[in-house]
């Protein structure tokens, strides 16, 4: 049983670890699960035998409600239908070790307790492993499937579901909106308002990136993000840009069509990574050595700031860390697009 229940990002960075379970052993019933949020990523991809969908958000909200106490009490069946042998809880949490825990596995194994987000989860555990803070987070995960004797891979494998539907789909809203050419994918928004480079930013990227390199552009967004997309249409004069809404199966589409992909350390650049987009990453908050893209060619950009060590604060009064200048990103933009020839 693999136990990931969020972030986007968080299960796309699982994904080599579980890729790597799979070949090491080609008959165990691999079982995974995860948060409503992020099931989209998981439900009829290769490899998995089942997708256990947990709401917890959900119900917590409305606990006292008879349907929801059903949909919980199935799910918590679902989780001891099927003998586990091994649980591995690669989210720290307290309530992802207690999934571990209920599912009743003789050997349930999660990080070290100084690697844990919710230090009481290891109570839970048979066993722990040990990572290192700087390590990036696909490469910790490896080591919980280390401990069941899986090498370690050469190349990070992501199996996501089939997605002709949202394929089409995607080729549909950009033949409309004029996109008939190679694109950039712009991603103005974020989880965090500090992993945020000002939207209008983007804007004055897109038009950069039209006039140096004939690279039209497409805007991404989220729930409560269509704001972002507005600021940067607001500076936009000559460069074709488009945007349409897109859920995660959507948004992988039309990744894996995108000639570069930019923006901030949140969930639209792991999506990306995973379907091998080209990346200019920027980081401010967080660190790209732990949470950036994998590709050796992709660019990660970040000012050289003091209090950048260890941040990971998602408020600042200073915020200074993302005051990345246009033409830096574009140049950086240009480097990756060179890398490709």
């Amino acid at each position: 049983m693999i136990v990931k229940l969020s972030s986007i990002g968080d299960v796309v960075h699982a994904m080599p670890a579980v890729a790597a379970l799979r070949r090491a052993f080609p008959t165990a019933r691999l079982t995974w699960v995860v948060e409503r949020v992020a099931a989209p990523l998981l439900l009829g991809a290769p490899g998995l035998d089942e997708v256990i969908v947990l709401d917890t958000r959900g119900w917590r909200r409305q606990w006292h409600r008879w349907e929801v106490l059903r949909q919980a009490a199935a799910c918590l069946s679902r989780l001891r239908r099927h003998p586990v042998d091994v649980a591995l809880d690669f989210q720290g949490l307290m309530k992802s070790a207690a999934v571990a825990w209920y599912s009743r596995a003789r050997r349930r194994i999660g990080f070290a307790t100084d690697a844990l987000r919710e230090p009481p989860g290891r109570l839970a555990y048979t066993e722990q492993v040990a990572v290192s803070p700087s390590e990036h987070v696909i490469r910790a995960n490896l080591r919980l499937v280390e401990a069941l004797g899986v090498a370690p891979p050469e190349t990070y494998e992501f199996w996501l579901p089939p997605l002709e539907d949202e394929a089409a789909y995607v080729a549909g809203q950009l033949s409309r909106q004029g996109i008939t050419g190679r694109f950039a994918l712009l991603n103005p928004g974020g989880g965090w308002v500090t992993k945020r480079w000002p939207a209008v930013n983007f804007g004055h990227l897109a038009e950069l990136l039209w006039r140096q390199h004939g690279l039209a552009s497409v805007v991404t967004y989220g729930p409560g993000e269509t704001s972002l997309v507005e600021q940067v249409q607001s500076v936009v004069r000559e460069a074709p840009v488009a945007s349409f809404p897109t859920n995660l199966r959507e948004y992988l589409a039309l990744a894996r069509r995108a000639t570069v992909f930019v923006g901030g350390d949140t969930g639209p650049l792991h999506l990306a990574a995973a379907v091998g987009t080209p990346i200019v990453g920027l980081y401010g908050p967080t660190s790209a050595e732990r949470n950036g893209p994998f590709a050796p060619a992709d660019r990660v950009i970040g000012l050289d700031a003091a209090c950048r060590t260890d941040c990971y604060r998602r408020t600042c009064q200073q915020h200074i860390c993302m005051d990345i200048s246009v033409s830096v990103v574009a140049q950086a933009v240009g480097d990756r697009l060179r890398a490709l020839a």
